[in-house]
Order: C-alpha cells, then structure tokens, then sequence
C-alpha cells in the first residue's frame, strides 16, 4: 500500500508540473487538497515504517541466547557408586548431567594405589567409562582423581578436582597426609612437582620402582593424600621428567625425608626439593678446539659512567696465552697511576678482571698496552688502547637499611638480593641489621640463605650421603631501592 501511496502522489506532482495551466480554480483546489491528504499519509506511513524498522533492527542478528552458562557438570551417576565396597568389577562408569569435553586426562588422571599400566579409558558424550588393566588388590581403598579434565562442552566450565572413591574390602580407608614442598635454591614453590609415597620401601626403591601413592603439588607449594591405609610411608617430591615415576637422574629436582611419616600421627611433611647436578649440556662439538680469530681485539663493561660496585672487566676475543699485567694499568688525568689494583682472570682465558676501591666522580684512564696480552695464536694487539671514563656519583646510589627479627645467627645467614632468576648481590649478615651506604636502586627480591657450609652460596642436598640441602627463606614483599634516598625496613622473619 505504501509503494502504491508513494507512485500516486508522484504522478500527481507531474501531472500537475504538465497541465497546470489546462486545470480551472476548483479543479485545481481539489487536485491540490487531494495531494495534501496523500503526503499526509504518507508521511504517517513514513514515520510507523521508521519506528517498525528501528525496532526491528535492534533485534536482528544471533539471539542473547539466555543467561550463561557457569556451572560445571554434574555427577549424577556412578557404576559402581561412589564408595562402594567389596568391588569386584575392573569397569567403572561415571555420568554427567549435559554433554562434557575430556582434556588431556592421562595428564590429570591419579589413581592411588598407582597403576603399573594405564586404565584404559572411553569419553562419550555424557558419560566416561574406566578400565584397569592391573589387577585390584585385596582390601584396598582406591582413590580415582580426574584433575580438571572434565568440564562442558559449550562453556569450558571445569568440574574441578573430580574424585571417586571405593574399596575391594569391607571398608574404606579414611586417613589423610599432607604438607608442603618448597624449592631449596630459592624458597618458592612448583606445582609440576609429584609427591610419592613407599610402603616398606627401601632408600633405593625411589630409583627402581614406582610409588604406592602419588599426589599432585598445588600452586602454593602444598599437598593432600586422603583415603590413606594406618601405615608408615617413606616421602618424595620429584620433578618427573620422563615419566617413568623414579627417581633416575641427579639433574631432576628431588626431595626426600630422613625419616618415614606416619598417617597414625597427623604429621606436616615438609620437603625441601633440589637439583644435585645441573642439566648436562648436549650440545655437540663442545669438545673441538676453538675458532682463533686472526686479530686480537679487546673490549671493556664500561657503558657510560662506571659503576662503583662492580670490578673493572677487559675482554680479548680470542682467549690469551701470557698477559703482563704491568702493562695493563689506570691512571689519573695526569697519568699518575692508580695504586692497589687487583687482577684476576676467568675460566675461559679471555678476562682480565680488575678490582679497585672506586671513587665517586673520578676521572680516569685506562691503558692497554699493546704488548700486555699475546693469544694462543701468539697474536697482539695493533696498537695501544686507551679509554677515558669517569666514575659514578655518589647520589646515584641508596642508602639501604634492613632491621631483622627473629634471626638466627647461628645458622650462617646471607642476605641475597635478586634481580629476574639472577642472584645480583649476596653479603653474609654477621648482625640482626643490614646496612649498606651505596645500594644500586631497584625492585629487588630478598631471600635469607641459611649457609650451613659457610661457603657463601646455596649448596644442593645428597640422597646417597642423605645430606639435606642448605635452606634459603623468601621473603614475601619485594625490596623498592631509591637513589639519594635513605631505604629502611623492618622484617620479621
């Protein structure tokens, strides 16, 4: 009707431009009125049109759908029910309230007492069928944990930490254990870590067999075994990089327990994991005979004004077969040598390293001679080097003091300050206060080492000599170092 209303009043408007002048006064009064009452009605039209289509449109495209869904999946059946005792059956049926998506389950799966080979498993829709393939022991309490890989199929909800439980005896073992694993080096936590428990276990059984029970370590450090047996167990913490559940390498990160742990007593375990050796480099050719370059040229660390914490470091690309140190030397803007040096080299042959007590705003000079290193390629220098630098100011350093309580002196304390992964400083704390007059500003982890070798650094522990690692505490708030500025903090330990 509308389209009809819109041609009509069209052709008025032309025929009327055509023959106007062919019309008398009423009947071009009529013809007139009669246009007025189509625009009017189209223009009721035009605006319903407008209100239809505008309404319209705020509704076009997907539906809203409802509110979203967050919960979880259900459990609302199991074959055989959850706890049930004297199970015969190897199959296990589990059944869920809306369709579920299975992530990763040989990751999550736990089953305690372990399994020496997998259960077979099939995801269904709405359902997950399980099947030993061991043989269930006698007058056990098993204890089957999903992790967090169920969740539903359209909203990823995790059903977190699914567990079933039942016994092939006539009860189920109700005692629990749990504690804490904290990494030894640097007093923080791994939840890649497993925990392992021995039944009548000897100290080389964590090397050749898998454990009885196995848990998983959370975020903060902690674990829980439940449905435990009344038995002593011997305790680990591993770090299983192949999957094996052993401990068969000394680069894996490992804890154990001098003594065994009883569910009987309600004890914390508290294991102190390490790394007795680092990961062996593979790298191939690491044995051949280094590339020589043809010229020996040198470098130093100094980037702008040098620091006045840090030695003085002069490195060669080619490692050195003599060096005259007499030839390598500092001096004033006048050439007055400066005195009281030290001079030491790295492992690789190619650093001389120089230690000095650096002054504030000092100008200085640094001469290389050109006969002062001679490589294994018997190769000098081109000609002599010299750079001209000057010393950092004083201001540019914080005034920093820690006030301990509760220190223990007797256990060889050393405060490490650390930067990224990196131990940056380390100072043995001889009192309950540290301070330190020139301090490089920055944000700062602390950790208090407890240095039992007093060697000044973290020693890991021995399984076969049962030596535990040295411990180190980190301290939970960082350490924010302003320049010219004095930084003092109290720490309760």
């Amino acid at each position: 009707m509308l389209v009809s209303v819109i041609t009509f009043c069209f052709d008025i408007n032309q025929a009327i431009k055509q023959y106007r002048v062919n019309f008398d006064g009423n009947t071009y009064s009529k013809i007139m009125k009669l246009r007025s009452i189509l625009f009017s009605i189209l223009i009721v039209h035009l605006i319903f049109l407008s209100g239809v289509l505008s309404s319209g449109c705020a509704q076009i495209g997907m539906p809203t759908g409802g509110i979203k869904d967050t919960l979880a999946p259900k459990l609302i059946r199991a074959i055989p029910a959850v706890g049930s005792r004297n199970v015969i059956s190897n199959k296990i049926t589990l059944e869920f309230d809306e369709y579920i998506d299975v992530n990763d389950l040989q990751q999550n799966l736990l089953i305690s007492p372990l399994q020496n080979r997998n259960p077979s498993i099939v995801a269904n829709p709405r359902s997950i069928t399980l099947k030993f393939r061991d043989s269930l022991l006698p007058n056990t309490t098993y204890n089957i944990n999903f992790g967090n890989a169920v969740r539903d199929i359209n909203e990823n909800n995790v059903l977190k930490n699914l567990t079933y439980v039942f016994s092939t005896g006539s009860s189920l073992d109700s005692l629990t254990l749990n504690g804490k694993v904290t990494l030894a080096e640097t007093g923080g936590t791994d939840s890649t870590l497993l925990v392992l428990l021995y039944r009548n276990a000897v100290d080389s059984t964590v090397k050749s067999k898998k454990p009885n029970y196995i848990a998983k370590v959370n975020a903060d450090g902690t674990f829980n075994f439940t449905n435990l047996p009344a038995a002593s167990f011997k305790i680990y913490a591993l770090k299983d990089g192949d999957g094996g559940k052993t401990y068969n390498s000394l680069s894996e990160i490992f804890a154990f327990s001098n003594d065994e742990i009883s569910t009987l007593k309600n004890e914390k375990a508290s294991l102190l994991a390490y790394a007795q050796e680092l990961p062996k480099d593979n790298k191939t050719g690491s044995s051949s005979k280094p590339v020589i370059d043809k010229k020996l040229r040198v470098t130093n660390n100094i980037q702008g004004t040098k620091d006045l914490l840090e030695p003085l470091e002069i490195t060669f690309n080619n490692p050195f077969k003599t060096i005259d140190t007499a030839k390598i030397y500092l001096t004033d803007t006048l050439y007055k040598p400066i005195k009281l040096l030290h001079y030491s080299t790295d492992s690789t042959s190619k650093k001389i390293i120089i230690n000095a007590k650096w002054v504030p705003e000092n100008n200085l000079i640094l001469i290389i001679d050109k006969d002062a290193v001679q490589d294994s390629a018997d190769n000098k220098l081109t000609k002599s080097d010299t750079v001209r630098f000057t010393t950092k100011r004083a201001e540019e350093y914080g005034r920093l003091t820690l006030r301990f309580n509760d220190l223990d002196l007797s256990k060889n304390p050393v405060i490490q300050f650390v930067l990224g992964e990196n131990v940056k400083y380390s100072y043995p704390l001889l009192s309950s206060t540290y301070t330190n007059a020139r301090f490089p500003p920055g944000e700062y982890n602390v950790r208090i080492l407890y240095d039992k070798d007093k060697n000044g650094k973290w020693t890991p522990g021995n399984y076969s000599k049962k030596v535990q690692p040295e411990m180190v505490v980190a301290l939970p708030q960082k350490l924010s170092v302003r320049a010219d500025w004095d930084n003092e903090r109290e720490i309760n330990l």
